[in-house]
């Protein structure tokens, strides 16, 4: 038989043996199984909750459990080492078959999830995540999921940090599936670090430090020089040089005169004296401005007065009119009677 053939036959019978001991001995707890064949037969270590009901009274129950291993799985001299489960609540297999039969006997399964999580995390787990997916409250089957903590999910430390539990809840409406993970106290995660209370600073003295500092100011060798312009020569040779133009047209440009200072206070008071005569200038001009102002002011009120004079004229004369023309229509009355 070829290699990749043996391993997944080894494969297959290590998951049929797995189903074997889940169902013998779902009521002791069963919590997963260590497999290694060796010169001398075939050793198996059982983890369980129970130890006492898994060897069964006077071993009546381990001596079974062999004698099926050797005629329906073909294990030669199997021999069976049972270990008890230190803590239940952080081994994942015995977790879901827990949390399986209490949705079987009608646990709601919000209320189950979240009281096996808190059980989990108060057993000192650093991460716990439980799934149910399933029928879990209709005919519609979906995904409910329960998280505490910090969980891998990928990588190597899923597979060898992680512990894996699955268990299967039948109920009338359907299965679920139920599937925990945690993560045990003290696991060593890739990423973990630590800070160290008391640092030693030894080989960090300030003189050191300053040493270097100086290094760093002091001015370089002639050596160093000659390096660095052939260096550049070398790089200037490689990119090529500026067109002749260019560097003659750099060479006639001069540099621009600074002023002294007396040049800058003249420049300064010629700026002053001509600030000076543009504010008279403009006082002037608003002088004349208000004068005029008042001169046409004064022709308008003059101009105004003369107009009510008239007017008042004009109505005296219109009054004394209608007097006569009132009177002369007496006396033509007078004449008629």
């Amino acid at each position: 038989m070829a290699d990749e053939h043996q391993f997944i036959e080894d494969g297959l019978q290590r998951s049929q043996i797995d189903e074997f001991f889940a169902e013998e001995l779902g009521r002791a707890g069963y919590g997963g199984m260590d497999v290694a064949k060796t010169p001398m037969g075939t050793q198996i270590v059982l983890k369980a909750e129970k130890p006492g009901m898994v060897i069964g009274k006077g071993g009546e129950n381990i001596r079974s459990i062999t004698t099926t291993l050797e005629e329906e799985f073909d294990l030669e001299d199997p021999q069976i080492d049972v270990q008890e489960v230190d803590e239940p609540d952080l081994n994942a297999r015995i977790v879901a078959d827990r949390l399986a039969n209490a949705l079987e006997r009608g646990w709601y399964f919000r209320k189950a999830g979240h009281t096996t999580l808190e059980r989990i995390m108060d057993a000192g787990a650093l991460g716990a995540e439980i799934v149910l997916s399933g029928k879990v409250t209709g005919a519609r089957g979906r995904v409910e999921k329960f998280s505490d903590g910090y969980i891998k999910h990928n990588g190597e430390p899923a597979e060898t940090v992680v512990d894996h539990g699955q268990g299967v809840a039948v109920m009338k409406l359907g299965t679920i599936g139920v599937t925990v993970k945690i993560i045990p106290p003290g696991a060593e995660l890739p990423d973990d670090f630590e800070i160290a209370e008391e640092a030693s600073t030894e080989g960090l003295e300030p003189e050191d430090a300053e040493a270097g500092v100086e290094e760093l100011l002091e001015e370089p060798d002639e050596d160093d020089l000659e390096e660095l312009e052939d260096a550049a020569a070398e790089s200037d040779e490689d990119t090529g040089e500026f067109p002749e133009e260019v560097v003659e047209e750099d060479e006639e440009f001069e540099d621009p005169e600074i002023p002294d200072d007396d040049d800058v206070a003249e420049e300064l008071e010629e700026l002053e004296e001509s600030v000076e005569d543009s504010t008279d200038a403009a006082e002037a001009a608003e002088d004349d401005l208000d004068e005029d102002t008042e001169a046409e002011a004064e022709d308008l009120v003059e101009e105004m007065e003369e107009a009510d004079e008239a007017d008042s004229e004009d109505e005296e004369s219109d009054a004394d009119d209608e007097s006569d023309d009132a009177d002369a229509d007496a006396d033509e009355e007078g004449d008629d009677e």
